[in-house]
């Protein structure tokens, strides 16, 4: 990892080159995007983890590269800790929904690097 800070901070993403990636900074910063997946109908993926789980610390270096990978996706990383009001309903870390035409149309449950980019192929 170079000087720029390119290594992920523990629960917090840089930002890649296409600039497809981005953490939700908080409930109204999450609605904000939600309504801008409605509304541009762009195709994304949600990844929903926790400072304290492991596994999400694992996969979110994976999550990183991925976004470059698929750079028509938008990829947004949400704390359920900074995000408690919109996040209530997320039961498992990582989940991750993957948005289509402004809507949910899938969500995987756990890590697994093979597992996301399977996913994410399939839906980019």
């Amino acid at each position: 990892m170079g000087e720029g800070g390119e290594k992920a901070e523990r629960g917090k993403l840089p930002v890649n080159e296409q600039g497809n990636l981005m953490t939700a900074t908080g409930d109204e910063n999450l609605k904000d995007i939600f309504h801008t997946i409605r509304i541009t109908k762009t195709p994304a993926v949600i990844n929903y983890g926790a400072s304290w789980c492991h596994v999400c610390n694992q996969i979110l270096p994976t999550f990183w590269e991925l976004s470059k990978k698929f750079p028509k996706l938008s990829f947004v990383y949400a704390d359920i800790d900074e995000c408690p009001e919109t996040t209530q309903n997320i039961r498992y870390t990582p989940t991750f929904h993957f948005y289509r035409d402004g809507e949910r149309v899938d969500e995987m449950f756990g890590g697994g690097d093979e597992r996301l980019h399977d996913r994410l192929w399939l839906h980019s």
